[in-house]
């Protein structure tokens, strides 16, 4: 008897953590994790969701065919953009590529001349359906937010 309720509360326990990371991933902002702040990004086929008005849903097999949508959209897309206004601090980018057919990355570097000195956090691997996290400790400035291999436009991040 002990071992079946031993049982189910290790089944209620993991059932409670799934439901907490999930809720977790539909606000931009999310949690603290080791003293870092979680921001949960979502790309789809040539944007992050988060900053933009809308999902636009765009069907892409290649990152050729955003380069094509964002020649086509971008200059009307960019008046809607909402930039992600952070406090200096240690964060957590999650980022999901969600349904995008080929292999994303996340891109975070200083804007202008204050790429040399702000930091920067980079990588790839998102395969569709997956999730990654970049580690790093912003300072005060203007950052870029971007993934070139889906490629989606410079989203404005600034950090006060």
């Amino acid at each position: 008897m002990k071992n079946k309720l031993f049982k189910g509360s290790q089944l209620f326990l993991a059932a409670s953590i799934s439901a907490i990371a999930i809720a977790n991933l539909s606000s931009p902002v999310n949690s603290q994790s080791d003293n870092a702040t979680v921001i949960a990004l979502t790309q789809t086929g040539c944007q992050f969701v988060e900053t933009e008005a809308q999902n636009y849903n765009y069907q892409t097999t290649s990152a050729a065919d955003c380069k094509k949508i964002n020649g086509d959209t971008l200059a009307e897309r960019e008046k809607e953009f909402k930039p992600l206004e952070l406090a200096a601090g240690e964060y957590v980018f999650q980022v999901t590529n969600e349904n995008v057919p080929y292999e994303l990355g996340f891109f975070l570097r200083g804007q202008g001349i204050s790429r040399a000195t702000l930091p920067t956090t980079s990588g790839g691997g998102l395969t569709a359906g997956t999730t990654k996290e970049y580690k790093v400790t912003l300072r005060p400035g203007k950052y870029w937010i971007s993934c070139p291999l889906n490629p989606t436009p410079d989203y404005p991040l600034i950090v006060n």
